[in-house]
């Protein structure tokens, strides 16, 4: 079968489709994405790939619909939950009106027998029933896709119209979260496995060190359009506790947060699944690749949401014991130590990991992804 994989030009968003595709292919099945540009780290994972769109960013976009005069950021401190998730909606569909025509092109000439897609990218249902061809979104996280999808629709009425076709099409959700922590009801869930992208992994790294360890990352945005101000608080309340702390930021300006204690250390880039192996613990902003490695690796986890849907995750880790959630500028030695020794996060971290790993592998749920197509016919 021939399995056409697609949504926007964001790691948070790719990267949990590159497991089910690795699986697939596995199994003998073509693999081809579809991309907007940039796809450098999408390339990485070893896939022949497509691009659609006009080659605008997401920035672009953003811009496009932000209100006059308000700068683009990742933080959204003045918005609601439900107005952060209308905003990015409003977004992601402008940047999907590009690729349209790019994307229908593709999944035809192809020979697309499913399209598995991302819920931000808008396109990817109107091409779905226009072809006639089945669906099936890839979450990529706790949210609901569905529910994202569908906010992303409604900016996309008119192009239903112009296509001919009454509506989005139905799509399958590919939930890879434990039933307790969200994702959509129905469709297939299958166990989060961590694709964090290549990167070199210190020797020192490869076991656990003399005392605890606990991992600081911002994602693969932040560092770059807010900078570290909101792990500053976090990195001068550290000196006070018995733990080493990695800073795992990407390219962030180290500068931001002045001089750092000697527990510490800032590193290159990581593949967190990597770094998490020898971790007791991890802070982060509550992106959805943090959240689920965190997740894979049994530990907790200190939430410091900043936007997206960060709150969502921060709420639903706390209300399952396995982690904690503060303001940035609320960090302190207090917190800090509590997130390193309390044993009742730890117990909820391995009962999470414990549920994770009941479910099937990708591998083992490709006879369920194929039926979706052979059940279409």
């Amino acid at each position: 079968m021939r399995m056409l994989f697609t949504g926007p030009a964001a790691p948070t968003h790719v990267f949990p489709m590159v497991p089910t595709a690795q699986a697939l292919r596995a199994a003998g099945h073509e693999v081809l994405f579809a991309s907007p540009a940039p796809f450098d780290q999408l390339r990485q994972a070893g896939f022949p790939i497509v691009e659609i769109g006009d080659g605008s960013s997401l920035r672009d976009s953003f811009e496009a619909v932000l209100p006059a005069g308000e700068s683009v950021g990742y933080a959204r401190p003045h918005m609601t939950q439900d107005q952060i998730l209308d905003l990015a909606a409003a977004a992601f569909a402008h940047a999907s009106r590009a690729t349209v025509d790019g994307l229908l092109a593709v999944a035809e000439e192809w020979g697309a027998d499913l399209l598995v897609h991302d819920s931000c990218l808008a396109s990817a249902q109107l091409v779905a029933a226009k072809l006639g061809i089945p669906a099936a979104l890839q979450n990529f996280g706790l949210s609901s896709g569905l529910d994202m999808a569908g906010r992303l629709a409604g900016h996309f009425t008119d192009l239903y119209e112009k296509h001919g076709v009454a509506g989005p099409a139905a799509t399958t959700p590919l939930n890879i979260v434990p039933e307790s922590l969200g994702g959509d009801a129905g469709g297939l869930r299958m166990r989060y496995l961590p694709y964090n992208g290549g990167g070199t992994v210190p020797a020192d790294l490869l076991r656990r060190g003399a005392r605890p360890r606990v991992a600081v990352t911002l994602g693969t945005v932040i560092a770059g359009t807010d900078g570290l101000a909101a792990i500053g608080r976090l990195v001068a309340a550290a000196a006070g506790v018995d733990a080493e702390f990695l800073l795992a930021v990407g390219g962030g300006d180290l500068g931001e947060l002045g001089p750092l204690p000697a527990n510490v250390r800032p590193l290159p880039w990581v593949p967190l699944a990597e770094l998490l192996r020898v971790c007791d613990a991890v802070v982060h902003h509550g992106g959805s690749g943090s959240t689920l490695t965190g997740l894979q690796a049994g530990v907790p986890q200190l939430v410091l949401p900043q936007g997206a849907d960060n709150f969502i995750v921060a709420e639903t880790l706390a209300a399952a014991g396995a982690g904690l959630r503060s303001n940035s500028a609320d960090v302190d030695t207090a917190l800090l130590t509590r997130l390193v020794t309390d044993p009742v996060l730890r117990a909820a971290a391995a009962r999470l990991r414990a549920e994770n790993e009941a479910l099937p592998t990708p591998a083992a749920s490709v006879p369920a992804i194929e039926a979706l197509v052979t059940g279409h016919r």
